[in-house]
């Protein structure tokens, strides 16, 4: 009996769990996730890999935060005072009464298909051409389709965070949202519209932006809840 009772209370507790986006100091995304790790509490941080040039003019490949500016942790909202006191973080996002949860899909599909190599930050997308990745492990996935030279890329978005991102896509992987017909690499893209939109918080550095891709922003004033 009280091994059933147990069983459920730890059941209860993991159904319970969401995922949140946790805002971090300047270029503290690691060490935000080194102290997640070392207090186990579950956490993701999503890398892309990039060349960066040193002063010296080597180039190295380094990981850097996909999202920058941000960790995700999987909590309890009720256990969220624990978080907000990991040394780095400053906030989690939405009101400080209640944060707002991401959507589990997004997040654990991201967990499970994220490829560092294929990925990189964008500017925040809103209008263009609506897709789905109808296979691999990002399969059910919408985003909007871009065309570079070497091939197709798709823009994510998590709407909460004002936050998009590129992967790189093969053409029969993904299909127009409410069709069937799968895009190819002659397909013509729409127009992509930039979207002028602060994001829920603005920081003064965007070192992990490659350079194309700064967006030049008043700073938020975001204080600790």
């Amino acid at each position: 009996m009280r091994k059933n009772a147990l069983k459920a209370s730890i059941n209860a507790s993991i159904s319970e769990r969401r995922w949140f986006a946790l805002y971090t100091t300047c270029r503290h995304e690691k060490r935000v996730a080194r102290h997640l790790e070392q207090r186990e509490i579950e956490h993701f941080l999503p890398l892309y890999r990039a060349q960066h040039k040193w002063k010296d003019g080597s180039r190295v490949m380094v990981d850097l935060p996909l999202f920058p500016g941000y960790v995700f942790v999987r909590v309890e909202s009720r256990h969220r005072a624990g978080v907000l006191a990991v040394p780095g973080v400053v906030s989690m996002v939405g009101p400080a009464s209640r944060p707002a949860p991401l959507p589990e899909f997004e997040i654990e599909t991201l967990r499970a298909g994220l490829n560092p190599t294929m990925a990189e930050p964008h500017p925040f997308l809103t209008v263009g051409q609506s897709v789905r990745i109808k296979a691999g492990a990002l399969a059910g996935v919408e985003g909007i389709v871009l065309r570079k030279k070497s091939g197709l890329r798709v823009v994510l978005t998590l709407s909460l965070l004002m936050q998009s991102i590129a992967i790189e896509v093969d053409g029969d992987d993904v299909e127009l949202v409410g069709t069937l017909t799968s895009l190819t690499l002659e397909a013509t893209d729409r127009s992509i519209e930039h979207v002028q939109r602060r994001p829920l918080y603005q920081f003064k550095c965007l070192d992990s932006y490659p350079e194309s891709s700064q967006v030049p922003l008043p700073a938020a004033n975001v204080q600790r809840r």
